[in-house]
């Protein structure tokens, strides 16, 4: 009985080496999930650290085109441009100036109440613009928001810097920035100037080396004085998103 107990034991270590080739087998080559991590695949999708597209030191030149939302009396469509350089990645001070041709809004309308025995059926109706901007035969300021010039200066911080993935291959850069400033407003149908300030945030998706598109809100605040009247006075906000297409000189940079 004993001899036979042994004969097992040394059964057991002489097959052991033999189990173990046998699951090797059987698990294929390791070594391929190794060679994984530091292969092809990897060579295929490029990282996404570092910046891919540099502002530093460079002119920026971007004509733009723009929308008033949110306005109760007229719509704008503001034509203009902005100039801005770039003191590093992140800090730029730009300008822009703009052009706006109002229309009246779909907002707005004038309505009267029925009164049958002058023969006034009632309703509503939109208001003509000559309604909107003149009172007895002179040009005043009976809606709010009518604008025909806009400029600003502006300090631009850009904090995030981003990158969409399009493919396994393919990515677009972007950049978020914000921006504060003095403005400088012409409005009313009588032409009146007046000083504010704005605030926005934008983005900026990196096309090629010096190109961007760029898409912006901002928000310009600014007093407005209800002539002919004192008492119509009224502290005024224009919200408009904009777009533009994006030029930085020089057109090339060293990749950090």
């Amino acid at each position: 009985m004993r001899a036979f107990t042994w004969l097992l034991v040394l059964a057991g270590l002489f097959s052991a080496p033999v189990w173990a080739q046998q699951a090797e087998d059987e698990a294929g080559d390791v070594s391929e999930v190794d060679k994984d991590s530091a292969g092809p695949l990897r060579d295929r999708i490029p990282p996404v650290s570092g910046y891919r597209f540099l502002q530093a030191g460079r002119f920026e030149v971007t004509p733009t085109f723009g929308v008033s939302v949110r306005d109760a009396f007229f719509t704008k469509l503001l034509f203009g441009g902005g100039f801005t350089y770039h003191f590093t990645n992140n800090w730029g001070l730009g300008g822009r100036l703009g052009y706006t041709h109002s229309l009246i809004s779909g907002a707005a309308q004038i309505c009267s109440i029925p009164q049958p025995d002058q023969g006034i059926a009632g309703g509503c109706r939109p208001p003509t613009f000559q309604e909107l901007t003149t009172s007895g035969g002179q040009p005043r300021n009976v809606a709010y928001g009518l604008t025909a010039f806009m400029a600003s200066v502006d300090l631009q911080w850009a904090p995030i810097y981003g990158k969409l993935s399009l493919s396994a291959e393919a990515f677009l850069g972007f950049n978020m920035y914000f921006l504060v400033g003095p403005a400088a407003v012409v409005y009313g149908p009588r032409g009146d100037f007046t000083v504010g300030g704005n605030v926005g945030f934008g983005f900026r998706f990196f096309l090629n080396k010096f190109m961007t598109l760029r898409a912006e809100l901002r928000d310009t605040i600014y007093y407005e004085v209800g002539f002919p009247s004192p008492a119509r006075d009224s502290l005024r906000n224009q919200l408009t998103t904009e777009f533009g297409l994006s030029f930085f000189f020089p057109t090339t940079f060293t990749e950090l």
